[in-house]
């Protein structure tokens, strides 16, 4: 951001979580702020508090072309359920994925590069004009976004997590306390769901995104690096 600092962003926000928070950054961030989503199995509870208190706040939705039918479907009934009105949905690059994914087989192959064409360049060339942008991480999901800060820096913008330190019991009980509709494709066993080439529905019992790359070491899509330092 030009006009605002990191530090001062962080300032401003500190000890706020949730929908404070977003009321916060959307003051101090006025314009120039973004909100990335998945429309996934918890996109509703971050997407519904941005509703309550900016529904005009623009929403990305990065669509790989590989998502699951239900997902489509999902995001258009939660987007409408909850009147957002500035919903963004951002695609990869025709050119890009015919030069690095011409046989559709990248997923497999090497499966870092299929989310870099699929969900990483798409998203930065998203959010090229923004200065900071949301996120919907909580630690509870994975190792790496154990270490995560509620204000991060990437690529020189500010990244926020207002649901950081939520619980999955958390989570539910916003669902039932504001009859929010889930996603269809959990109740099939998937807790998360991203690609369908490489989600796969788990066990009950099983880690919440232990279906996602199922087999490999990779958890992660690429567009929250593990290398993020903190604003402060």
């Amino acid at each position: 951001m030009t006009s605002l600092s990191s530090d001062t962003i962080e300032d401003r926000l500190a000890g706020l979580s949730g929908a404070a928070m977003i009321e916060r950054a959307v003051g101090v961030c006025e314009n120039r702020l973004a909100v990335v989503s998945s429309f996934g199995t918890e996109s509703a509870v971050l997407l519904h508090m941005v509703a309550e208190v900016d529904a005009d706040i623009p929403i990305i939705f990065l669509d790989t072309g590989k998502l699951f039918a239900p997902t489509y479907g999902y995001q258009r009934r939660l987007s409408e359920h909850l009147g957002l009105r500035n919903v963004h949905t951002i695609r990869p690059e025709a050119e890009a994925v015919e030069d690095e994914d011409p046989m559709s087989k990248l997923w497999r192959d090497d499966p870092d590069r299929c989310c870099a064409v699929r969900k990483v360049w798409p998203l930065a060339r998203a959010l090229q004009g923004f200065g900071a942008w949301i996120t919907g991480r909580k630690k509870f999901q994975t190792t790496d976004r154990g270490r995560a800060k509620q204000t991060e820096i990437q690529d020189g913008r500010v990244v926020l997590s207002p649901l950081l330190q939520w619980e999955k019991s958390d989570l539910d009980a916003y669902f039932i306390t504001h009859c929010l509709p889930p996603h269809p494709l959990e109740d099939m066993g998937y807790p998360s769901v991203g690609c369908f080439t490489c989600t796969a529905d788990v066990r009950r019992g099983n880690g919440q995104r232990s279906g996602r790359w199922q087999g490999q070491a990779k958890t992660e899509c690429g567009i929250h690096r593990p290398s993020l330092r903190p604003a402060a």
